[in-house]
C-alpha cells in the first residue's frame, strides 16, 4: 500500500492511497487512525467492519471511526486508489454527529461523486478551490447524507458578516503571504469549518478563491505598472512558484501574463484579436 500525504493541517489531512494486491493476495487487518472518508478513485475491493461487509466500487466511500478495524480484499479485481480525508475530532464535532462515522460505507452517491473529483482537481490545481476547503466540503456533505438529507441554511447574522468582512480585509492585505484556510479562521477566532461556511455564504466565494484573486489582481497590477521579471512578479504577488502563476493567471484573465503585459501597454492589435475572437463565439 503506497501512502502519499497531500496536505496536513491540524484540524484535516489528505492521503492518497494506491494498492496493488489482487486475487491470491491475503486480506490484512487495518486500522482507522481517525474520523475517515475516502473517495474510491478508481478500482474496487470489499471491506468487512464492526459495521458490516461491503462491497466498494468506483464512487463509493470508506468511511471510518478512530479505532475501529477493518480488513480489505481484492477477490474480484486487483488495485485501488483512494482520496483519503481524514478529521481532527473538533472538526467533526462541528459538522455532524460523530457516531455517523461508523457507517462503514457508503454506496455512490452523486453528489458526493461531484465532491470527490472537486477534491481531486484541489490536489492537481485544476480549479481555483484549496484541498482543505474541498475536503471539508466532502466531509460536511457526507454529514449531511447521514443525517438524512441537507444542513437547515440561516441566515448570516451581523457578527458573521463583520467577521467574513474582516477576514477578507486581512486576506487581502496578506495575499502575498502563505495563508491557509486555518490561518484566517484564527484571525476571526472561528473553527476552519464554520469559517469556511460563513465566509462564502456572506461573500459569495471561498476563502480560497478570495486569495488567488487578491493575488491575481495584485499580478496584474505589477504587470501593468512594473518592469519586474514575471518570475519576480509571480514571487511577489504570492504565489509559490512560476508555473503555478502562468496557469492560473491564464485561466482567469483568458490571456498569459506577458500577453497581458503586452495589451495593458498598448498593444492594440492584441485586443482587436479577441474582440475578432468574442464576436465569432
Amino acid at each position: 500500500m503506497e501512502a502519499i500525504t497531500l496536505l496536513e493541517r491540524p484540524s484535516v489531512r489528505v492521503v492518497d492511497y494506491r494498492c496493488d494486491r489482487g486475487p491470491g493476495d491475503p486480506a490484512e487487518v487495518e486500522r482507522h487512525e481517525s474520523f475517515t472518508v475516502a473517495f474510491v478513485r478508481r478500482g474496487s475491493f470489499a471491506c468487512r467492519s464492526r459495521a458490516g461487509s461491503f462491497q466498494l466500487v468506483a464512487g463509493s466511500v470508506l468511511v471510518g471511526y478512530p479505532g475501529d478495524e477493518y480488513v480489505c480484499g481484492h477477490d474480484h479485481s486487483a488495485g485501488d486508489e483512494c482520496l483519503s480525508i481524514q478529521l481532527a475530532p473538533e472538526v467533526v464535532e462541528t459538522i455532524g454527529d460523530p457516531a455517523a462515522w461508523r457507517a462503514g460505507s457508503l454506496p455512490p452517491h452523486g453528489e458526493l461523486m461531484v465532491l470527490g473529483e472537486l477534491a481531486q482537481a484541489a490536489v492537481e490545481e485544476r480549479v481555483d478551490v484549496a484541498v482543505d476547503e474541498a475536503a471539508l466540503l466532502f466531509a460536511a456533505r457526507f454529514a449531511g447524507l447521514a443525517r438524512g438529507g441537507r444542513a437547515s441554511k440561516r441566515a448570516a447574522s451581523a457578527r458573521d458578516r463583520r467577521r467574513a468582512v474582516d477576514a477578507a480585509g486581512w486576506i487581502a492585505a496578506n495575499a502575498d503571504q502563505p495563508i491557509d484556510l486555518e490561518a484566517a479562521a484564527r484571525e476571526v477566532d472561528l473553527s476552519p469549518f464554520h469559517f469556511l461556511r460563513t465566509f462564502a455564504q456572506v461573500l459569495g466565494v471561498t476563502p480560497h478563491q478570495y486569495l488567488l484573486r487578491s493575488r491575481l489582481r495584485r499580478a496584474a497590477r505589477l504587470l501593468a505598472d512594473d518592469a519586474r521579471a514575471i518570475t519576480d512578479v509571480a514571487y511577489d504577488a504570492g504565489f509559490a512558484d512560476l508555473s503555478n502563476f502562468v496557469r492560473t493567471f491564464h485561466r482567469a484573465a483568458g490571456m498569459p501574463p506577458r500577453a497581458f503585459r503586452r495589451a495593458a501597454r498598448g498593444d492594440r492589435k492584441f485586443f482587436q484579436e479577441r474582440l475578432a475572437l468574442l464576436s465569432l463565439g
